[in-house]
């Protein structure tokens, strides 16, 4: 059976919910959980349990990395790993409403470079957050592996991540980049979606025209998740209701797992999205990028 790839960051969350908001200067109540996390990873974690799944990444030669690494592996994903480094920590403050502030270091992951043509054997859809286009060699390492991945005559996908990193990457840039690119896919939320004028809000999705060979995926939390289809054709998937929310971390992650394995097992958008939806309810109730739910 063909795999799904993942490259990206795999790193160390420290998530803080917050019990009220935050006393400068002195101290606040909150809740403290250590998790493995990194978009990318996240990904790979979800989408193992759905369909036979490799994670391409670097961490610290340290021993945060090792058990980042057994962690990963230990959910059923395929992990090659690059050793170099320290390893990244993000700090993730959750405010009552479950939304996230985020600090990321992502030490080692930004390292990765000179990826084997192995590690791409047997990979039916290279997944790529768009972090990965955020500065160091991974920056390159990125663009090189959807080339390589194009030229084998495979897919890729790519999660618009932040728009805080997109903003620093630069609109018209990112944009320039994915029409060179040409995934198959673009996933992003409203903000993101907002931000690069893809979606139906305000600007009627101004910059499609500028991706006519790219799927785009637009979620909007609760409201129906939008598939942009090039020629202008367009769907519309309802979400069910989740009772529980509590912690928004690694649910957009989730949502790209299912959508991308759900495409895999039946190579239908509608189905896609439908199991992404499903992926994503399942950790909105749980510290970080789990399903460990905790409300």
């Amino acid at each position: 059976m063909t795999m799904l790839g993942v490259v990206g960051d795999l790193v160390e969350d420290v998530i803080v919910w917050l019990g009220e908001p935050v006393k400068h200067g002195t101290d606040s109540k909150v809740e403290i959980f250590h998790t493995r996390g990194g978009s990318g990873a996240n990904v790979a974690g979800f989408a193992a349990a759905l369909h036979p799944t490799r994670f391409l990444g670097c961490v610290g030669d340290d021993h945060v990395g090792r058990f980042l690494v057994d962690e990963l592996g230990g959910r059923g994903v395929d992990v090659k790993v690059q050793r170099r480094g320290k390893s990244g920590t993000i700090v993730i403050l959750i405010d009552q409403n479950g939304e996230r502030t985020m600090l990321p270091q992502r030490g080692a992951s930004t390292l990765l470079q000179d990826v084997p043509d192995e590690w791409l054997d047997g990979l039916e859809i290279l997944h790529v957050p768009a972090y990965s286009f955020d500065g160091g060699p991974l920056q390159d390492t990125a663009c090189d592996l959807i080339r390589r991945m194009k030229k084998r005559g495979g897919k890729v996908s790519v999660d618009a991540s932040s728009t805080g990193m997109l903003t620093h990457f630069g609109v018209d840039a990112f944009l320039d980049l994915m029409a060179e690119l040409a995934p198959d896919f673009l996933i992003g939320n409203e903000s993101e979606a907002a931000l690069l004028q893809l979606s139906d809000a305000g600007d009627g999705g101004a910059n499609l025209a500028r991706l006519p060979k790219t799927i785009v995926v637009a979620k909007y939390g609760p409201e129906p998740t939008v598939v942009h289809i090039p020629g202008g054709e367009r769907m519309t998937v309802p979400v069910p209701p989740v009772e529980c929310i509590r912690d928004l971390t690694g649910a957009g992650d989730a949502f790209a797992a299912g959508f991308l394995a759900g495409y895999l097992k039946t190579g239908q958008l509608w189905d896609a999205c439908e199991l992404g939806h499903a992926t994503a309810a399942k950790v909105l109730a749980s510290p970080g990028a789990s399903m460990a739910e905790a409300c």
